[in-house]
């Protein structure tokens, strides 16, 4: 029945009115929630929420995007929170999503450890649970994201080839959930591949911006040898990126995203040199397919879907658009 109704909400989306509320970083809703509820449907209307660890972010804002179409196309009721990186805010926002009664739930925890509870708390209430981009603790039904280790390693072999496997370079890090490890850990295989080059500093960007930029003009001034620096995602890429030319520098840059700014810098063939890109809508789509299908009665449903990143240059850039 409720696939049948779903089915029949697709055709039908010219009668459906969305009414948005304003969204947490503007301070207007207690939980941090963004609402977007269809008027009609009835009370077995498919209800989906996601949680995000934060929005402060163009790759998940494209993964809210791609979200909301896909809940949309089903003519489902939705709704989505922003942590900003906050695991305690991040629980309340799926107990309260579950409160209000969501069927499924799409987690990008900002804590793998720290959200188990939340996690518990949903499978507890019947809540289908898929974690998308980052794993979490607990019993998840399923898990999408990238292949983050390749990302790391793909971007390292491609420092190794720039630097004809000689020179000393830095990590500019970031919050220490499972992706995250994961670049750091296939960027070091990498580099581990070239005896010449050796690691000589690791700083925390916070996948800021702001802090990236402070964090690498320093690391620069503490560091004056460093030939390349690995940026583990590409906002804070673009930081450092600022830095390097503020300084002058012919220090070489890699990250992971693939962010539109990031391979427009790509592609303009200076210090920044590439970016192992990411597939953040696919991620959302897949994700919610595996949830529609435990929905739906599907007794086989992968417990895992890893997908593939490509390796951004100088020569590919053009073609490359999330």
């Amino acid at each position: 029945m409720v696939m049948t109704s779903a089915m029949l909400l697709v055709g039908c989306g010219s009668g459906t009115t969305v009414t948005t509320a304003t969204t947490a970083a503007e301070g207007t809703t207690a939980a941090g929630a963004t609402t977007a509820e269809t008027t009609k449907g009835g009370d077995d209307q498919l209800f989906i929420g996601m949680a995000f660890q934060e929005m402060n972010n163009e790759y998940f804002v494209v993964m809210k995007e791609a979200f909301e179409e896909a809940c949309n196309s089903i003519g489902a009721k939705y709704v989505y929170t922003d942590a900003s990186h906050d695991v305690s805010k991040q629980i309340s926002d799926v107990e309260d999503m579950v409160q209000q009664g969501i069927d499924i739930l799409l987690l990008n925890p900002a804590d793998s450890a720290g959200i188990e509870s939340a996690v518990q708390y949903a499978h507890d209430a019947g809540v289908i649970v898929v974690c998308v981009d980052a794993q979490a603790n607990g019993p998840v039904d399923s898990f999408v994201g990238s292949k983050n280790y390749d990302a790391g390693y793909l971007a390292g072999m491609q420092m190794v080839k720039d630097l004809n496997g000689e020179g000393d370079v830095a990590i500019l890090d970031g919050i220490a959930v499972t992706p995250i490890l994961d670049r750091v850990s296939g960027f070091k295989d990498a580099v581990a591949t070239a005896p010449g080059i050796k690691i000589v500093d690791t700083q925390n960007g916070k996948q800021e911006r702001d802090v990236a930029l402070t964090v690498v003009e320093n690391m620069l001034q503490a560091n004056p040898t460093i030939k390349a620096i690995f940026s583990v995602n590409d906002t804070g890429s673009m930081g450092a990126l600022a830095a390097i030319q503020g300084a002058a520098s012919d220090v070489l840059l890699y990250s992971v995203d693939g962010s539109p700014e990031a391979v427009k810098a790509v592609a303009e063939g200076g210090n920044f040199k590439a970016t192992s890109a990411q597939y953040p809508r696919d991620q959302v789509r897949i994700g919610l397919g595996m949830a529609l299908a435990k929905y739906w009665g599907a007794t086989v449903v992968p417990t895992e879907v890893p997908i593939d990143v490509t390796l951004i240059t100088k020569e590919n850039a053009s073609g490359f658009a999330w």
